[in-house]
């Protein structure tokens, strides 16, 4: 049986480097989002919490930042000691495979799913689940103790079943994403047009994804194929018991968050994809000292052509179901399924995924119990050894069946959640983000978009003017503004002012909470603007109003224009404010979002504590965000690679 400690092993120092720049991402933006002096405060999140005793306050909001008080700190320094404990465990275990463990692990997603409880409205992100899920498995897959060398009866094998969990939760993923975009009946996925609008309408573009909006027409209805065949078919291969079908897949993958990567800022969400993708491979792809399992050269022979075979089928699959035809110097396709007709395969194909899923485990768990008890019988092994295996055996079924629920219920005619007994165990762990849903929503608002929708801060000193625009750091606003390459820092006010335009304020308190502390002129909130560009340097605006604009990439021809974008006003989204403003302040009160007296919220800070973490807090405050991520990951790599020489 073919090893996978080492992939194992890059595995769980994957899931430490994802864990870091999430806990440095959120470090950074802490005051400004949930401090004293934040737009959604914490302290004020916890007040209207119900709940006489601490314990009624956990089962009511799990989270460590209950304990606060009891150490002599209040949330928002609590929020800072759990997100630097959650930097220093992630960076141990990324420099040191020592400290891959499970106790590693589970101080890490007790750490982060502690902060992402009271994220509140800057938390609603598919990573943030998608880590929390991945954090889990980490745990399941992670040794129990670490092991300087291999043990004379290693478990190796054992990590075959929970790497498997890992293979599942990639196709869960995948398979999810592109189900439920045909399943939401958006014309742009079935006239194949989604990617003529995607890279100006995605959050936060790179400058490839100008060049990218301008390929042609024909080109980026290939791409939306692609991305379809590559998300909704190809993740049923990753089950096929051939290594080379597996390992083809990855490359598949990896080719398609390689180009997502470049295009969108999408955080830490791709890595976190390529981490999970290593399951599909085993120690031989990266250790060329391990021996690899010599095979006739028929069987060898027999498994290329059955690889070629199965690649082949796919193929010409997509030239019959896309209609693929050469025109001249183009290569183009459409759709010649209905959607009565996916419907009816999108049934056939969600519940097949899980009798895949379930005949793929079995074979994995038959397939390592075998081969465990064959060498028991031999003396090769002790019996004692077979308790791992099968405790992870359990423990994968448990996982499995929990995890086909959310497979089950993309369509409403697969949802099995009327078995109470299955649902009612799902539904109690549900709060606790292990086993998630990843349907995209989003998709189902394609239609709506012509451009992208930008909301512009504008304050000033007269109602009369001039209005001058506030600039945010990462998301479009000036037009002559460069792009940035931001990932894997995740810039979350930026994120959600791009959510926010397409609704009204009223739907988003924080907006309001967001113009108020401007209006106030807290210096946290701007930091994470763009305070060394604010209009307004020595006091804040007296004046406040947002504007909604409609932006466009330039054309082709403009290329060497300076300007990124164009745009067109379209009109008011939230009327001018000041901070005296009785409407805005009760607004804010009744969104309990008014903060109270903050001098009395920090007296209560052991003073010990407040100077070292003040102190880390301005040492990180002079660093910008994705540069202050990549300089710690460097510091980790030269740590490994000078330790690594010794």
């Amino acid at each position: 049986m073919i090893s996978v400690r080492q992939t194992r092993n890059l595995f769980l120092r994957g899931i430490c480097v994802v864990y870091l720049f999430s806990f440095l991402s959120f470090y950074i933006q802490i005051p400004g989002l949930y401090g004293n002096n934040g737009i959604l405060p914490v302290k004020l999140f916890l007040d209207n919490i119900r709940g006489k005793t601490l314990l009624a306050k956990i089962q009511t909001k799990p989270t460590l930042l209950w304990f606060a008080s009891h150490i002599g700190l209040d949330p928002e320094y609590m929020m800072d000691v759990l997100a630097l404990l959650g930097i220093v465990f992630s960076f141990l275990g990324f420099i040191s495979q020592k400290l891959c463990v499970k106790l590693v692990y589970a101080i890490l997603w007790i750490l982060y799913f502690s902060l992402y409880q009271v994220g509140q409205g800057f938390n609603q992100y598919l990573t943030d689940d998608l880590l929390l899920e991945a954090g889990l498995l980490a745990i399941i897959v992670a040794p129990l103790f670490s092991q300087s060398r291999p043990k004379r009866y290693s478990t190796t094998k054992s990590d075959i079943i929970t790497l498997w969990l890992v293979r599942w939760l990639l196709f869960r993923v995948l398979f999810s994403t592109a189900i439920s975009k045909l399943l939401s009946g958006t014309p742009k996925w079935w006239d194949l047009s989604a990617f003529n609008i995607h890279f100006e309408s995605i959050a936060l573009p790179t400058p490839l994804a100008w060049y990218c909006h301008h390929f042609p027409k024909w080109w980026l209805r290939l791409v939306v194929i692609y991305s379809q065949v590559t998300e909704g078919a190809l993740p049923f291969l990753f089950f096929v018991p051939i290594r080379g079908v597996r390992i083809v897949g990855f490359l598949n993958q990896l080719f398609l968050q390689l180009c997502i990567i470049v295009t969108g800022n999408f955080n830490t969400y791709n890595i976190l994809m390529i981490t999970l993708m290593i399951s599909l491979l085993d120690d031989q792809v990266f250790y060329k000292r391990i021996k690899k399992q010599r095979a006739s050269k028929w069987s060898r022979l027999f498994t290329f052509f059955l690889n070629l075979l199965i690649h082949c089928s796919i193929l010409y699959g997509i030239y019959v179901l896309y209609d693929i035809k050469f025109d001249g110097n183009k290569l183009d396709g459409k759709i010649t399924f209905t959607k009565s007709q996916f419907d009816e395969i999108a049934i056939k194909a969600i519940t097949g995924s899980a009798f895949v899923g379930l005949i793929s485990l079995a074979l994995t768990i038959c397939g390592v119990l075998t081969d465990l008890g064959r060498e028991v019988t031999q003396g090769k092994r002790p019996l004692r050894t077979l308790f791992i295996p099968i405790f992870c055996s359990l423990t994968a079924i448990s996982c499995f069946v929990m995890s086909t629920i959310p497979v089950f219920t993309i369509d409403s005619r697969t949802n099995i959640t009327k078995n109470a007994d299955v649902y009612n165990i799902y539904k109690k762990i549900e709060p606790y983000k292990l086993f998630n849903n990843y349907n995209y929503k989003l998709y189902k608002s394609l239609n709506s978009i012509n451009g992208r929708p930008e909301i512009i801060i504008e304050g000033a000193n007269n109602i009369e003017g001039p209005w001058n625009e506030y600039n945010f750091l990462y998301k479009p606003g000036n037009v002559n503004n460069s792009l940035p390459f931001v990932a894997p820092y995740a810039p979350r006010l930026d994120w959600q002012m791009w959510t926010a335009s397409s609704s009204s304020y009223n739907e988003n308190p924080w907006v309001l909470a967001l113009a108020y502390r401007i209006l106030t002129g807290q210096s946290e909130v701007l930091q994470l603007i763009d305070k060394a560009h604010s209009p307004f340097q020595n006091q804040p605006p007296k004046y406040l109003r947002a504007l909604l604009y409609n932006y466009h990439y330039t054309l082709w021809d403009q290329r060497w224009h300076p300007s990124w974008w164009t745009r067109q006003k379209v009109g008011e989204y939230f009327p001018v404010f000041t901070k005296d403003t009785v409407s805005l302040q009760d607004y804010l009160q009744s969104q309990k979002l008014l903060p109270a007296n903050i001098k009395q919220v920090q007296s209560t800070v052991n003073p010990i504590i407040k100077i070292v973490l003040d102190n880390l807090r301005h040492f990180a405050a002079q660093v910008e965000g994705s540069f202050f991520l990549w300089s710690v990951f460097s510091a980790g790599c030269v740590i490994i690679l000078t330790t690594s020489k010794k």
